[in-house]
């Protein structure tokens, strides 16, 4: 495909990089370590992608972190997960450039940049009982980063999903969140975050905003703060309309910025890191079995995330990998009620372990073990859901014991009030649970009969039809001081309450086929040269699969590290060892 017509202006780098979450600034820093002349196109007004919005989780087994620590782990075990993870869609050479690559990237970028990252020792694979998983030490995640250090350019970095913070304020995983959840029946948590809400009205007062970033944003700061260290440019508002292609080899890209058609022109090629298609109406109509026109399904991640790099790639004869058993992350949410008549999401990841907290169908039935991982939850939602009239969901159940302790969904603990999610209809509430189900539309006795059998071994801290607290990963996100099981406590105080879950995701998997070093694949396998993709418009490593927290992030930055080496080296140049 030679130059379109109708271009205005032209601009020249070494390489091209599609999209600012984390796969691409690794790829964008990788390759300026190696000395290249990189710029970084970004199609929304903001930078950090779906990554700001994230966990900040990065699955890296084997991490220098790790290692450190003590963990007991292996490349092997984490092959041997992983092809059991994977089935039919195991990958072994991508694992393998994964797994090797992963704990350079890491010890690379802590080295030469502003990411540092600390571990989640108790932070379980999500099948820690399967050959080669483990029950923690695999998850590394950003440390805090304090937004100060990005000086006038903290205007450019996505803020958190609002749903997921406290008025504005980040809360940190593991410890962190502990802390909150203690707030009333520990000094020393009421001290922590004591210090941390003054943290924050002194920010709120001074800048106008949060600046203790955590979790993805704290990544998604650390990132950019990097890329300007290394003199990066970063073209905002500025979305790829075409990938050129000379000769066989794809050399550039027209970008739409400021209303002209740029020609961007990149001797090396183009990294595509555009966010997967999580908003695309058109694919997931036909990928997501839920959403058979393309709607009934929520994602938290960007608007501008419409599967540009897929499409653009597939128009150069890229080959897609469509056929894998999921098509996305899938994760349960639940809708909150803004006041300009929109609706946030809010996905659930830790409420479902609590002791004290259910979910049912319509039908009144429990349909799995509530505190297995976000992605294990939605498949059974979705088979366990099929044939229900409407659009699929299904109900987060708490009694009031629960609520008060743990929140449910975005309803917060005590001391917050329960009044505005009860006022906007996002929480349901019944003086009984007959009274509750016929709230939400729920068979009233078959529910009356499910948590009465359920509550009967709860008392015993058994949970005999689904094994509640039976591994690692249930037992990390439950309560450690319910006994004898973390997870399990019967739903026995009124009034009772409930929060309608729906389908989402938390990044899509059917992306682009890409061999070892990140490079594209045409239909027959061949790579097509200039042309790179990582995260979510890379198809994934784990085979439609969800195997522990940090398994979209820990490959993007990993193939985007390789695709920045590879780049490099088509420009004869390498990147010097970490120190």
């Amino acid at each position: 495909m030679g130059e379109p017509a109708g271009t205005s202006d032209a601009h020249r780098c070494d390489l091209l990089v599609a999209g600012s979450g984390a796969g691409g600034m690794a790829a964008a820093l990788t390759a300026r370590l190696a000395g290249l002349d990189v710029l970084v196109v970004e199609k929304e007004p903001l930078v950090g992608g779906t990554t700001a919005r994230s966990g900040g989780w990065l699955w890296i087994p084997c991490s220098p972190h790790a290692r450190r620590a003590g963990i007991a782990d292996s490349k092997e075990a984490a092959r041997r997960y992983l092809e059991h993870e994977t089935g039919n869609h195991f990958d072994p050479d991508r694992v393998e450039a994964f797994l090797d690559a992963g704990p350079r990237m890491v010890e690379l970028f802590e080295s030469r940049t502003r990411l540092r990252f600390f571990l989640g020792p108790q932070f379980s694979d999500y099948h820690p009982d399967a050959p080669g998983g483990l029950p923690g030490g695999r998850s590394i995640c950003a440390e805090p980063f304090d937004a100060r250090e990005l000086g006038p350019a903290v205007a450019m970095l996505r803020p958190p999903l609002a749903e997921i913070t406290l008025f504005g304020m980040m809360v940190g995983s593991g410890k962190e969140l502990t802390h909150f959840f203690n707030v009333t029946r520990s000094l020393e948590s009421a001290g922590f975050v004591a210090r941390l809400l003054a943290r924050y009205a002194r920010d709120r007062l001074r800048y106008g905003r949060p600046m203790r970033l955590t979790n993805g944003n704290a990544l998604a700061g650390r990132l950019l703060a990097s890329a300007l260290d290394l003199g990066i440019p970063i073209w905002r508002s500025a979305p790829l309309v075409e990938l050129v292609r000379r000769e066989g080899r794809v050399v550039g890209a027209i970008v739409a910025r400021e209303g002209r058609r740029i020609r961007v022109e990149a001797r090396a090629g183009v990294v595509l890191a555009t966010g997967g298609f999580p908003q695309d109406r058109e694919r997931r109509a036909r990928l997501f079995p839920h959403a058979p026109k393309g709607d009934a399904h929520w994602s938290p991640a960007p608007p501008g995330n419409t599967g540009d790099g897929i499409r653009l790639a597939a128009a150069l004869g890229a080959a897609t990998a469509d056929e894998l058993p999921a098509a996305a992350a899938w994760v349960p949410v639940s809708l909150v009620p803004r006041r300009d008549g929109t609706s946030g999401v809010f996905p659930h990841f830790v409420d479902r372990a609590k002791p004290g907290v259910l979910a049912v169908s319509d039908r009144g039935t429990r349909f799995c073990n509530e505190a297995d991982s976000y992605h294990d939850f939605c498949k059974a939602m979705l088979e366990a859901c099929r044939g229900l009239p409407g659009e699929l969901h299904a109900w987060l159940l708490a009694d009031h014991r629960a609520i008060r302790r743990y929140g449910l969904g975005w309803a917060k603990p005590f001391p917050m009030p329960l009044g505005p999610a009860l006022k906007s209809g996002y929480l349901r509430r019944g003086r009984t649970l007959g009274e509750l189900a016929r709230t939400c539309g729920i068979d009233p006795e078959a529910l009356e009969r499910t948590v009465g059998r359920y509550n009967e071994a709860a008392r015993r801290g058994e949970d005999p039809e689904f094994g509640r607290g039976r591994t690692a990963y249930n037992r990390y996100l439950g309560d450690p001081a319910v006994r004898p099981n973390p997870c399990v406590a019967p739903l026995d105080e009124p009034p009772f309450y409930a929060v309608r879950l729906v389908m989402g995701d938390l990044g899509t998997f059917a992306g682009l086929r890409t061999d070892a070093a990140a490079r594209v694949l045409d239909r027959e396998g061949r790579p097509i040269a200039g042309l790179w993709a990582c995260g979510n418009d890379m198809a994934s490593i784990m085979g439609g699969n969800y195997p522990g927290g940090g398994i979209t992030l820990g490959p993007a930055m990993t193939f985007g590290y390789l695709a920045g080496l590879d780049a490099a080296r088509a420009l004869g140049r390498e990147v010097a060892r970490a120190a």
